[in-house]
C-alpha cells in the first residue's frame, strides 16, 4: 500500500520540479527529452524502489522458508545454518566474509567503476542481479540475526573498531571515486584502470558491511534505552522518507540560482524542509490510518487530566 499509494503522490511533483529545473538552463523543457510517462518493463520507481525490492524479497524469503520447513522436518538443516551463521558473526572478520558476494556482484558488472555505488533498480520493474545480491544478502543476514538475537551483543561490543574502520574506508572510497572518474581521461597512471577498479570494489564492499556493523553497534550501545523523542522520530522516518524527495528537489532548484556556499545551501534545505515534513506527519499521519499502514499501529492521543492537553 505505501508503494501503490505513495508512488503517484511523489512522482507527479518530481516531474513538475524537473520540468521547472529544466527551464533555467534551457529556457524550457529540453527539445526531444524522453517522456516521463512510465512504460513497462521500464518504470521510474523513484526512491520508492526499495519498497518494490522489499516485496520481492518478502515473497522469495517466505517461499524459501516454506520449502525449508517442508523438507527439513527434523530441523537439523536449520540448526546447521544457525550454527554456521553464528560462527561467522562471532569471527572478527565477519564483515569481510559478508562483503565477498557484494565484491563479486560489483566486479562482474562492467559498468561498475565509473560510479561507486550499488546499482539501484529505480528505472525498471525487473530488478538487476547486483541489487538482488547486495540487498538480498542484507535482508537474509537480518533474518538470521533475528533468529539469534544474542549475536547482536557481539556487534555491540565491537562498535568502536567497526566505527574507526568504517570512517577510514569511507574516506578512502571517496578518494578512489574521484580518481576513477578522472582516470579514463587522465595522463598515464602507474597502475591500470582494471587494478584500480579491483581495489575499489574490494574496499567498497568491505566498507558497506563494516559501516553496517558500526551503525548497528552504535545504536545498540547508545540508543537501546527507551526515549520518547527517538521513538517519535523513528515512527516519523518512514513518512518523511516517502515525501522528502520532491520537497528537497524543489528547494535545491530554488537555491541553485544563488551563488552561496554548498554547505550553507545544505543547511538551509534541512532547516526549511524538516519542520513542515514533521508537522505533516503529526497532523496527517501519526493518529490516522496512514500511520497504522506505515508503522503497523496507530498512535493514540493521550489527554492529561485537568490540563486537557493532548500528547502523543
Amino acid at each position: 500500500m505505501p508503494l501503490l499509494i505513495g508512488w503517484p503522490l511523489v512522482y507527479v511533483p518530481i516531474v513538475l520540479v524537473v520540468t521547472w529545473a529544466a527551464n533555467f538552463p534551457n529556457g524550457g523543457p529540453p527539445h526531444g527529452a524522453p517522456g516521463w510517462m512510465p512504460a513497462l518493463p521500464n518504470f521510474r520507481l523513484t526512491h520508492l524502489w526499495f519498497l518494490y525490492v522489499l516485496l520481492e524479497l518478502y515473497v522469495t524469503m517466505l517461499l524459501l522458508r516454506g520449502a525449508i520447513a517442508w523438507l527439513d522436518v527434523s530441523g537439523s538443516l536449520r540448526t546447521l545454518i544457525d550454527r554456521l551463521f553464528a560462527r561467522t558473526i562471532r569471527n572478527p572478520l565477519a564483515p569481510l566474509v559478508l562483503a565477498i558476494p557484494i565484491f563479486v556482484a560489483l566486479w562482474l558488472d562492467p559498468r561498475w567503476g565509473y560510479s561507486m555505488e550499488v546499482r539501484t533498480p529505480d528505472q525498471s520493474l525487473i530488478t538487476n542481479a547486483q541489487a538482488w545480491i547486495c540487498f538480498g544478502l542484507a535482508f537474509g543476514v537480518g533474518w538470521l540475526l533475528h533468529r539469534q538475537a544474542d549475536l547482536l551483543r557481539l556487534i555491540e561490543r565491537r562498535w568502536l573498531p567497526h566505527l574507526v574502520l568504517a570512517i577510514v574506508l569511507i574516506l578512502i572510497c571517496f578518494v578512489l571515486a574521484g580518481v576513477m572518474l578522472s582516470a579514463p581521461g587522465a595522463p598515464k597512471l602507474p597502475y591500470s584502470f582494471a587494478t584500480l577498479r579491483l581495489v575499489s570494489a574490494v574496499l567498497y564492499a568491505a566498507a558497506i558491511w563494516i559501516t553496517t556493523f558500526a551503525a548497528l553497534g552504535l545504536a545498540l550501545r547508545f540508543m537501546s534505552g527507551f526515549s520518547p523523542t527517538w521513538r517519535y522520530l523513528a515512527d516519523a522516518s518512514y513518512w518523511l522518507y516517502i515525501i522528502h524527495l520532491p520537497i528537497v528537489m524543489a528547494l535545491q532548484v530554488a537555491l541553485s540560482q544563488l551563488d552561496w556556499p554548498g554547505l550553507v545551501k545544505f543547511a538551509i534545505i534541512l532547516i526549511v524542509a524538516v519542520p513542515p515534513m514533521l508537522a505533516s506527519y503529526h497532523l496527517l499521519v501519526r493518529f490516522t490510518f496512514i500511520g497504522a499502514v506505515l508503522n503497523g499501529r496507530r498512535a493514540e492521543k493521550r489527554v492529561l487530566p485537568r490540563s486537557g492537553i493532548a500528547t502523543a
